[in-house]
C-alpha cells in the first residue's frame, strides 16, 4: 500500500524545525512524505549590491536582444541575397542566411536567458505547498490565488526595478519587428506590370529560332512560327520573366478563312499574332492543326480557334488568347502596332 492509498488523517506525522507537520515512515507507510528542505537564502536576498549586479545582468541580456533584433533588420535590408562568406568549419554559405540566423538566435536566447536569470536570482524562490482540493475553487481559494498573484508580482520587484522592466519591455517590443520585416518579401505590389508586356508600337518581331527580324514572306500559309520582342536577349537578367508575358506565335491563314472581323483587321496579309501563353495556367502553346486552324495546349488540352479571335472551343481555359495587332514598317519587317489590349496568361490576372 502506498502513501497515496492511506487517508491523510491516518498517516503518522511529526513536526520539522519550522513547526510544519510532515509524515514519518513506518512499517505501514515506508514512503512517507519527507517534507520540504529548509529554505536557504540566496546572496541576492541579503545583499542589495548582489541584487543590483543581477539586475544589471538581466538588463544587459535584454539590451543584447534589442541590439540583435536591430542587427537582424539591418542584415535583411543591407546584405545582398547572393553574397557568400566562408565560415569554418561549415564552408561557404549564404551571408544573409548566416546573419539572419545568428542575430535571430541571439535575440531569442538573450530574452530567454534574461528571464531565467531574473527568476533564479531576483524573484522569490521559496517553495509553497498547497493541499489538493476539488476542481471547483471556493471563494476562499480564489481570494488566496489573487493574493498569491499580488504577492508574486510584488516579489518580482517589477515596479521597483525599473531598469529590468524597461529593458524587458524594449526587448519584447523590438523582437516582433523581425517577423514584420520579413513581410517585405510579400511586396512590392505588382501594380500593373502583369497587364503589360514589352510589345509597343514599332517593336520588331524577332524569330525565336533565327533571332532575325521577319518579313511577311518568311511565314508560309499553314505554318506556325514563334517570335519575341526586339531587344530581348536570353542572357538578360529578366529574360524569363519578360518572355513569359511577351512570347508570341504567328500563323498565316488565307484572309477569306478568317471568321472574326477584328481578327482580320489586326492581322497583316493573313498573318495573325497571338500570345503563346495559355489562358488556363500559363503553359506555352505549341501544337497547331492546319486544317482547322486550331491550337492545342499540351498541358490540359485547352483548344483555341485562331481563325475566330483565338476563342476557346474546348478545355478549361477561361478566355480567348490575346491577339497582338501587327503591321510592317518602311523596311518591310513585321512590327507590333501596340501592346496586347488585355493581360496575357491565366485568367486570374484579370481579377488582380
Amino acid at each position: 500500500m502506498s502513501s497515496q492509498d492511506i487517508p491523510e488523517k491516518n498517516l503518522p506525522t511529526a513536526q520539522d524545525e519550522h513547526g510544519a507537520a510532515v509524515a514519518v515512515a513506518d512499517e505501514e507507510n515506508p514512503f512517507a512524505d519527507p517534507g520540504l528542505p529548509p529554505h536557504e537564502h540566496r546572496i541576492q536576498d541579503i545583499d542589495e549590491r548582489a541584487a543590483k549586479r543581477s539586475e544589471r545582468t538581466v538588463a544587459l541580456l535584454f539590451t543584447t536582444s534589442m541590439l540583435a533584433t536591430i542587427g537582424f533588420i539591418a542584415s535583411y535590408v543591407t546584405i545582398p541575397i547572393d553574397q557568400n562568406i566562408f565560415v569554418w568549419p561549415i564552408g561557404h554559405i549564404s551571408a544573409l542566411n548566416f546573419a539572419l540566423g545568428m542575430t535571430l538566435g541571439v535575440a531569442l536566447f538573450a530574452i530567454g536567458a534574461g528571464a531565467v536569470h531574473w527568476a533564479r536570482t531576483l524573484m522569490s524562490d521559496e517553495e509553497i505547498v498547497d493541499e489538493r482540493h476539488a476542481i471547483e475553487a471556493t471563494p476562499e481559494v480564489k481570494a488566496k490565488v489573487i493574493a498569491d498573484f499580488k504577492q508574486g508580482a510584488k516579489e518580482s520587484a517589477l515596479g521597483r526595478r525599473k531598469l529590468i522592466r524597461n529593458t524587458m519591455f524594449g526587448a519584447l517590443a523590438l523582437f516582433p519587428l523581425s517577423g514584420i520585416v520579413l513581410l517585405r518579401d510579400l511586396g512590392p505590389l505588382p501594380g500593373t506590370k502583369l497587364r503589360h508586356t514589352l510589345w509597343k508600337p514599332g517593336k520588331l518581331l524577332i524569330n525565336q529560332n533565327t533571332h532575325e527580324p521577319m518579313r511577311p514572306s518568311d511565314i508560309a500559309v499553314g505554318s506556325l512560327t514563334f517570335a519575341q520582342p526586339e531587344g530581348l536577349e536570353e542572357h538578360d537578367h529578366d529574360f524569363q520573366k519578360e518572355i513569359a508575358k511577351a512570347a508570341l506565335m504567328l500563323v498565316r491563314i488565307q484572309p477569306d478563312n478568317i471568321k472574326d472581323k477584328q481578327t482580320l483587321e489586326w492581322s497583316h496579309e493573313g498573318i495573325l499574332a497571338y500570345s503563346k501563353i495559355c489562358t488556363h495556367v500559363g503553359c506555352p502553346i505549341s501544337l497547331y492543326e492546319q486544317q482547322t486552324h486550331h491550337v492545342l495546349c499540351p498541358c490540359h488540352q485547352s483548344t483555341f480557334d485562331l481563325a475566330d479571335g483565338g476563342k476557346v472551343i474546348f478545355g478549361p481555359a477561361g478566355h480567348a488568347l490575346p491577339q497582338l495587332r501587327i503591321g510592317v514598317n518602311d523596311e518591310g519587317y513585321l512590327e507590333a502596332l501596340d501592346d496586347f489590349e488585355e493581360p496575357v496568361g491565366p485568367a486570374f490576372w484579370e481579377r488582380g
